[in-house]
């Protein structure tokens, strides 16, 4: 089995993670099902070490803290009576990563409108503005399709290997099979140029064996990186389409 030493770039930390989960499951910051959130952290955490990625150890430091989160949550509540008489009401296990996703969100955007700024000011110009207009139906197509992040394309690789159905093969010996990343990139670019339409993400793993899976997986995340490739997809939880950037330009 061949071993790939790979980091990701888009992978920004499990504060960057969790709220993604969050977004993506509409669920309340204030209110975090921590059980169903776990879940699917710990769901991702496992496909990127599928991948064989450099996992990042903070990575399983937040996957030890929901699991901790959970366990208390499941314990009997109890009250401490005061002299007053009164009642304390127990602290929510949740409080301290509910604060840190807050703060990590109010910075995230604030670092998202910085570079909306930053975008808005480059486009500033001293010269006659220039005549657009041939590139308008080009930005509109674009706008209409939701934003694929990395997080969504693990969310995608996760289902490939839902239905292959990957399981440790028997012992046996092999010879080992050298499957290059920059083949694959452009087996999957001489695909595009020759269907010259989009081709759903799910067409590209043919094989069985995870080998040939986490190769194409990341040579997809290649084209990315690289802008050779556009990714579509109409909703939430929906398809992903992939397009060769060389097929929008000419269209």
């Amino acid at each position: 089995m061949l071993e790939y030493q790979v980091k990701i770039d888009s992978f920004e930390g499990p504060l960057d993670l969790l709220l993604h989960l969050i977004n993506r499951l509409e669920i309340d910051i204030y209110d975090i099902p921590v059980a169903k959130i776990t879940e699917q952290y710990l769901l991702y955490v496992h496909t990127m070490r599928e991948l064989e990625l450099d996992v990042a150890s903070e990575y399983l430091v937040m996957a030890a803290t929901l699991l901790s989160i959970k366990s208390r949550m499941l314990l009997p509540k109890q009250e401490e009576e005061l002299f007053d008489e009164d009642l304390m009401e127990e602290e929510d296990p949740r409080d301290e990563l509910i604060g840190k996703l807050i703060e990590y969100r109010k910075y995230k955007n604030a670092a998202q409108e910085l570079k909306e700024r930053e975008e808005e000011r480059q486009n500033a110009f001293t010269k006659p503005p220039s005549d657009l207009s041939e590139f308008a139906k080009e930005a509109e197509a674009k706008d209409t399709n939701l934003h694929v992040t990395v997080y969504d394309m693990l969310g995608a690789f996760q289902k490939v290997l839902n239905r292959k159905k990957i399981t440790k093969p028997a012992p046996s010996k092999i010879t080992r099979q050298e499957i290059p990343i920059e083949d694959k990139m452009n087996e999957i670019m001489n695909h595009l140029r020759k269907t010259k339409k989009r081709t759903n993400f799910m067409t590209l793993f043919q094989h069985d064996q995870k080998e040939h899976l986490v190769v194409t997986f990341l040579a997809v995340l290649e084209l990315m990186k690289s802008h050779q490739i556009m990714l579509e997809q109409e909703g939430n939880f929906e398809d992903i389409y992939i397009i060769g950037s060389e097929t929008i330009h000419d269209a």
